[in-house]
């Protein structure tokens, strides 16, 4: 034997070597790759689950009702604000809205005051106040409905709130113990936190049926609810 072909021979396992130890370096590679992609894929449904887990709901059970409908085909859900000019200047077109669909829409009323306007928190409770004796829809059209009398004020307006309290009704010491009650302003703020991560940003915002609305006309708002009841 040639001394050229002793030394191949001696070759050939070291390249065998190289060969094999490469595959596995290879496959190790690859392994780790689609472990990782696997980890990934996995994270992200996690992360997309926590945040729908997370996200509130439109309508809840204590969400205050304007209207109720015979079925719940349709919704509307107004995040508002007592004192907001817009959403005075929205309250004709929501009660037109709330007449005309009487038998087919369900309105829904949440707060959202705003922390620069002095009295929507205080209005807002008043509502809610109005609530747990079965007005709240009274006190709801009657804040809109004087809304230039008490709002845009630097002062309190508890008093006048007040006495928008007594002209529907109310009782007026059951009303003064719910304005008193710790838990009837976290019951409003509950509504503003929901809110916030609903993405409400100002106020008035509609939802219909879970959706946000962007609105430009009444119009279209009556044209979205046909649309809706037709689906």
């Amino acid at each position: 034997m040639s001394p050229t072909m002793t030394k191949q021979l001696r070759q050939q396992p070291r390249a065998g070597r190289r060969l094999s130890t490469r595959f596995w370096a290879n496959t190790v590679v690859i392994g780790l790759a689609f472990i990782v992609v696997i980890v990934v894929v996995l994270v992200g449904r996690a992360q997309s689950a926590s945040q729908q887990a997370a996200a509130p709901a439109v309508v809840r059970a204590d969400s205050r009702i304007l209207q109720k409908a015979p079925t719940d085909k349709v919704t509307v859900v107004e995040f508002l604000d007592f004192e907001c000019e817009a959403c005075g200047a929205a309250y004709p077109m929501v009660e037109q809205l709330r007449q005309r669909y009487k038998d087919r829409v369900t309105f829904i009323a949440r707060y959202f005051p705003i922390p620069s306007h002095k009295n929507a928190m205080n209005a807002a409770m008043a509502a809610e106040a109005a609530g747990r004796q079965g007005k709240f829809t009274e006190m709801y059209s009657k804040l809109f409905e004087t809304q230039t009398q008490w709002a845009e004020r630097q002062d309190d307006q508890s008093p006048a709130l007040r006495s928008l309290a007594a002209w529907i009704g109310l009782d007026m010491s059951q009303y003064d113990k719910d304005i008193a009650d710790p838990a009837l302003r976290i019951r409003v703020t509950k509504d503003q936190a929901d809110g916030v991560r609903l993405g409400v940003t100002g106020t008035p915002t509609f939802f219909l049926n879970g959706k946000k609305l962007a609105l430009t006309s009444s119009e279209q708002f009556a044209a979205e609810l046909e649309k809706a009841w037709r689906r």
